[in-house]
């Protein structure tokens, strides 16, 4: 089975790398690490997609599906389940669905080991001189999409903790933030105005900001609190509804359930959804005032463009799923939006760097004339 599962990843990794391999892009290099990156995207958009459809049981053991390497040879299992429980997690639909996520996610583990391998064999072709490819970010990487792996695991094998759920999304959240700042550290960067470096601290501040938001997001969702407040701004009615915060963030429980192995209350739910909602304008108001100041500087003016753009359209999408129910595509939309609010900001966190960089590097080259 684990033969099988490897040559699965290797498969899903075959059509980006032969993407970068015909790609006209003289360097290739930094071709995959976006190709990584973008398919890292799309692997969280479909983690989303697993998680909403209740499919992260859809194989109730890891790696495989019942021991196999795919739901075709674990069809017997997959039936008898689905016919012992017609409304449980099993199903032969969810166990494609979460299948197909644990191939995309073995795909982006084979793509980051060709990234490492390549980085050290540039690295080392240069003298070690080309800080551009050096190797130890690609080789932490590794590291951790290890770690993301092992809470994968986990998040099956511990039956949906929502603990380990929320940590599993920070975890890819973090891997793309790693990527995006490996593929802007390869591109061709225009001159960057010295006011950059005014935005340093903001920026940092407001990925850490993000990063809280998203966990928080993602709390709303592993404890299916989505619809817990069915108004909007107010919640039952209220500016403060009546809330449980102690049971509902409690973070080590069963899902569902309190520490105390309760049925989780009702006003749990609502703290927590409401707690992400208040958390949310917070965000929206520092992200949308960090997009106008980058819009008046130099060489990351786009990159504040479509930061503005992007926490507009990330609050109007959270709006839409509370009026609409939560509509399984608007749901995803609004998971890929914190994607590309991490994309943005960790775009625009190495660029507000490179004001310093280039004071250093003309620094040094003055001394070694002198």
């Amino acid at each position: 089975m684990l033969i099988q599962l490897a040559i699965m990843g290797v498969l899903a990794a075959l059509i980006p790398l032969t993407v970068v391999w015909v790609s006209s892009d003289t360097n290739k290099y930094r071709k995959l690490v976006w190709v990584t990156a973008f398919l890292t995207f799309d692997l969280i958009m479909f983690g989303a997609f697993t998680r909403l459809t209740d499919s992260g049981l859809g194989c109730p053991d890891w790696p495989g599906c019942y021991g196999h390497a795919n739901p075709i040879q674990a069809h017997a299992h997959i039936s008898a389940a689905e016919a012992a429980m017609p409304d449980g997690p099993v199903t032969v639909m969810k166990a494609w669905i979460e299948m197909i996520h644990r191939y995309l996610a073995m795909g982006v583990g084979v793509l980051i080991i060709a990234i490492m391998a390549i980085a050290w064999r540039l690295w080392l072709k240069s003298k070690r001189q080309d800080n551009t490819v050096a190797p130890w970010l690609p080789t932490f990487l590794l590291l951790f999409v290890c770690v993301q792996g092992a809470f994968g695991a986990w998040t099956v094998t511990m039956k949906l903790q929502p603990v380990i759920v929320t940590i599993h999304l920070l975890l890819g959240m973090g891997l793309l933030m790693l990527l995006a700042w490996l593929g802007t550290r390869q591109n061709r960067h225009l001159p960057v105005a010295h006011g950059a470096l005014s935005l340093r601290l903001p920026a940092a501040a407001a990925l850490g900001l993000l990063f809280v938001q998203i966990a928080l997001g993602g709390w709303v969702s592993t404890n299916y609190a989505a619809l817990a407040c069915l108004d909007f701004p107010l919640c039952h009615g209220e500016a403060v509804p009546t809330m449980d915060f102690a049971n509902g963030f409690t973070l080590w429980r069963e899902l569902g359930m309190t520490a105390d192995g309760e049925y989780l209350p009702f006003p749990a739910l609502t703290a927590i959804h409401w707690v992400h909602r208040m958390f949310a304008f917070v965000i929206v108001a520092y992200v949308a005032w960090l997009g106008l100041r980058a819009r008046k500087i130099a060489g990351i003016e786009r990159v504040g463009t479509w930061l503005l753009a992007a926490v507009c359209v990330q609050f109007l999408t959270g709006m839409s799923t509370v009026f609409l129910k939560w509509p399984l595509a608007l749901a995803v939309v609004h998971n890929g939006g914190a994607a590309v609010l991490v994309l943005l900001l960790t775009m625009l966190n190495f660029l507000a760097r490179i004001p310093s960089q280039a004071a250093s590097n003309r620094a040094a080259t003055r001394l070694s004339a002198a």
